[in-house]
């Protein structure tokens, strides 16, 4: 697990973030696609861990403004109970981290110690040299569970 000293956000591979999932029954993923993302790409399927993910957008579609209340929607999700670990993914790992950064900066004040980790590659990973996600790298790629919604 890599880290950014400055945000405290550190960095994982799907497989990586899978397994603090499956290791840690407190942890919580939180997809910050978008619905359509959602709808169209397929989800992050957790029902092997008897749970599901939470889908809190980042930025809505199309104009991709930033969810001015995704802190507090993320509070609200969790019914302001943090746990120990929360994992964020996006699309490739860009927009998750921007997610984990705010919420840990907001968690700051707080006292809560809860780790936010970006999920690196995130759902359809990088672009291929065809210019396709979801074949090179990320969740889908690497073999891990995942639905249509």
């Amino acid at each position: 697990m890599s880290g950014d000293p400055v945000s405290g956000v550190a960095n994982v591979l799907p497989a990586d973030a899978w397994a603090i999932l499956s290791d840690d029954r407190t942890s919580q993923l939180i997809d910050v696609r978008t619905t359509a993302e959602w709808g169209f790409v397929g989800v992050p399927d957790l029902s092997g861990l008897g749970r599901d993910p939470l889908f809190i957008e980042w930025s809505a579609f199309p104009d991709m403004s930033t969810n001015p209340r995704f802190v507090a929607d993320v509070q609200d999700a969790l019914s302001g109970q943090w746990p120990e670990t929360l994992l964020f993914i996006c699309r490739s790992g860009v927009r998750s981290r921007y997610a984990a950064e705010a919420v840990a900066e907001a968690l700051v004040p707080t006292g809560a110690a809860t780790r936010c980790i970006n999920v690196a590659e995130g759902f359809e990973g990088d672009l291929d040299l065809d210019n396709h996600r979801g074949r090179l790298n990320g969740w889908k790629a690497r073999g891990l569970a995942w639905r249509q919604s």
